[in-house]
Parts: C-alpha cells; sequence; structure tokens
C-alpha cells in the first residue's frame, strides 16, 4: 500500500511539473486605445490554444501574455490580435477590419503608413 501511495505522489508531482515546464512570459506591443480595445485584445489573445493569461494595458500598449510555448508562440499571438484590428510589430490589420473598429478604437496609424513617394525626385 505504502508503494501505491508513494508512487502515485511521484506521479503528481511530475504531472505538476510537466504542466509549468513549458509555460513563457512574453510582453507584446499591440496598438488601441481604450477599454473596448483592452477587452476585444485580451479575448483574443486567450482564444489561442496555449494561453492562459492575457492582459493589456492601456497606457503601456503592452499586451503581457503567459503561454505554453509547445503549443504557440508570439507570432501566432501577434496575428490572432492583428486580425482583430490591433496592429503589433510583426503583423498589421488590414484596413477593412481597423475601419470596422468602433470610432473610440482607431489609434493612430499615421506613423506607420509609409509614403509611397519617399526617397524618389520628381
Amino acid at each position: 500500500m505504502r508503494t501505491k501511495v508513494l508512487s502515485l505522489v511521484a506521479l503528481f508531482m511530475f504531472g505538476a511539473v510537466a504542466v509549468f515546464a513549458g509555460n513563457k512570459t512574453e510582453k507584446i506591443e499591440v496598438k488601441g486605445n481604450c477599454g473596448m480595445c483592452e477587452k476585444r485584445i485580451e479575448k483574443t489573445a486567450l482564444a489561442v490554444e496555449g494561453v492562459s493569461k492575457a492582459d493589456w494595458d492601456v497606457d503601456s500598449k503592452k499586451l503581457a501574455v503567459v503561454f505554453d510555448d509547445s503549443k504557440t508562440n508570439v507570432n501566432k499571438i501577434e496575428m490572432a490580435v492583428a486580425k482583430v484590428g490591433h496592429d503589433t510589430p510583426n503583423h498589421k490589420s488590414t484596413e477593412e477590419v481597423y475601419n470596422a473598429l468602433p470610432g473610440c478604437c482607431k489609434y493612430d496609424r499615421t506613423a506607420e503608413v509609409a509614403d509611397p513617394h519617399a526617397g524618389h525626385k520628381h
């Protein structure tokens, strides 16, 4: 009986270590303005398989995510967030999706749009 209990305890301990082994925490810059943005960004990040925590700060424009790096990565999280209208360093939302955001959620994109005539002499 004692051997069974010790085996179960050892198995439980191994399982607990395995659960936390792949967890990684990252901060990602995500464009947005308000509480509606915060809810949309966090909900989207949490919907990515492997993400266990998502917290976007309206002041710093940073999304803190905790995820299992065996199931997902920063690139997948950024892609998901961009698909719902919020630009990240590596993925930009489409104009169509961005334009469909509520007025209060439309952040400034002017610094990100390159002038197609820059560097050309007329």
